[in-house]
């Protein structure tokens, strides 16, 4: 392994926690090489000279927009968003009838479908939600990602992908040849920069978390400090939910919601008991 590229990861993962495999060098170069040929580096090994000589922040975000890995669609997986409609709401309407409100994370929200498909699916159960108040924050660590995810607009390609013909007319409308989120729905959505690796706890308390596919890129042990203050983020009755492939580990945090969907956590009140298994 080179030296330059031994530094990138040490890099990586002190800054954002992604644990770097060994052998990603030719990864690391391809998404690299566009910020290499704009500031006239030769090779790796003097891109990591800038980077540590300049401390220029920018230059660094840069840099981690480059190696973090933005792939999500609407509606992603779909289990989630079709438990979020028939078993979450309803369960946690009736548990918040007195405040009347909602707060929901998309915690790793890359270019902005995941909680848009949250504004949508929300959208579609406007009656039930008749004088409610529904507070979506969407974060990313990649600032260009979370750029894409504030203008609201998708070409035909990502659209298709986990839209249907019906939600598409629906709630998006044409522009420019592609697809742009209406203002009503972006209007609901606050979209934050947040690094899981820093405190957060001035987001607040959350009845549901979705940080779905990011925690397989950090290294163990910021796993599971990332699981620890994402807990402390959950009310004492609220969900998170992980990627299809995810799951908490070893942490205590969080029990299991259901035996055969490793996705849906609930966390672990003071003195709860293991909550029962409800229905995927």
């Amino acid at each position: 392994m080179s030296v330059a590229f031994a530094r990138l990861r040490r890099l990586l993962l002190s800054v954002a926690g992604i644990a770097l495999d060994a052998d990603k060098l030719y990864l690391a170069e391809s998404r690299l090489a566009p910020i290499m040929l704009e500031n006239g580096d030769v090779d790796l090994a003097e891109l990591m000279r800038r980077i540590e000589l300049s401390g220029d922040e920018r230059f660094l975000q840069a840099i981690i927009d480059a190696m973090t890995t933005n792939e999500t669609f609407f509606f992603r997986d779909r289990a989630p968003f079709e438990w979020l409609k028939r078993e979450w709401l309803p369960h946690t309407m009736a548990r918040r009838r007195e405040q009347r409100r909602l707060r929901i994370w998309s915690a790793a929200c890359s270019t902005g479908q995941e909680p848009y498909s949250l504004a949508i699916a929300l959208e579609e159960e406007a009656t039930r939600l008749a004088g409610w108040t529904v507070e979506i924050l969407a974060s990313d660590i990649n600032g260009t990602a979370l750029e894409t995810a504030r203008r609201g607009v998708y070409s035909q390609f990502e659209v298709q992908r986990g839209l249907s013909t019906q939600r598409l007319l629906r709630h998006l409308e044409p522009h420019m040849g592609s697809w742009r989120i209406p203002e009503r729905l972006r209007a609901r959505i606050v979209f934050r920069r947040i690094n899981l690796c820093d405190d957060f706890r001035d987001v607040g308390a959350f009845d549901l978390i979705l940080c779905r596919n990011v925690l397989m890129y950090l290294d163990p042990e910021v796993k599971e400090q990332v699981l620890a203050r994402l807990a402390r983020a959950l009310l004492d009755d609220g969900y998170l939910i992980l990627g299809a492939a995810e799951n908490a580990g070893a942490d205590r945090s969080f029990a299991q919601d259901a035996a055969d969907c490793g996705w849906r956590l609930r966390r672990r009140a003071a003195r709860a008991r293991l909550c029962a298994a409800v229905g995927a």
